[in-house]
């Protein structure tokens, strides 16, 4: 991908946007779209296994090929209604880089909708909303074939302490084959007793 520098755009002052591939999803009514270089797969919504005092938007973690990965439902994290979950809804399973650390994490969307190619010249700064914080979490709005999508920053959408609190519950090095800690073990255990439930009916 491309860095595009929005500076001199107004309300794009602190944003830059990339021109490339985007894998778009959706969330209610909205579109949103995500840098293909941090989408690792895609997944089926699968058996979740619900982690103790743990905000509301992490729905819990999964069990991946044996290794833990923490899931964010991404209605609760922008504070959308509650809908139930149906066949498209699936996990989008990404890459995301604390100051310290690599993070896999699943997010729950309502369903994946394709790739885009966007280009330089269909790249917008987010709207100014009145603060960093409100858009921080964008790297832009892409505008193509009449269609607004709004570019999510994955690295951004959690804080960094709301990424550290989630990286405890999960694997730290999901390419790492020795899970060696006993507490990840034990919620290893308890996703495959739920997935046993399920299979059971």
């Amino acid at each position: 991908m491309t860095d595009v520098d929005l500076s001199n755009k107004p309300g794009g002052s602190h944003i830059r946007a990339q021109a490339g591939k985007y894998l778009t999803f959706r969330l209610a009514e909205e579109e949103y779209g995500l840098e293909i270089l941090k989408v690792q797969e895609i997944i089926g919504l699968m058996a979740v296994t619900r982690v103790p005092k743990m905000p509301k938007y992490v729905r819990g973690i999964i069990n991946l090929r044996g290794k833990l990965i923490p899931v964010i439902d991404m209605r609760e994290k922008f504070l959308l209604p509650d809908v139930e979950d149906t066949e498209k809804t699936c996990v989008i399973v990404v890459q995301t880089q604390t100051k310290e650390e690599k993070l896999i994490m699943g997010i729950i969307v309502d369903t994946v909708s394709e790739v885009l190619n966007i280009g330089q010249n269909e790249l917008e700064p987010p709207p100014s909303i009145g603060s960093k914080l409100d858009t921080e979490y964008m790297l832009g709005i892409g505008k193509v074939h009449n269609r607004v999508v709004i570019l999510l920053d994955i690295d951004n959408v959690l804080c960094e302490t709301e990424l550290h609190l989630v990286s405890n519950i999960g694997d730290k090095n999901v390419g790492d084959k020795n899970v060696n800690d006993r507490k990840n073990n034990e919620l290893l255990e308890e996703t495959n007793k739920n997935e046993k439930k399920v299979v059971n009916g």
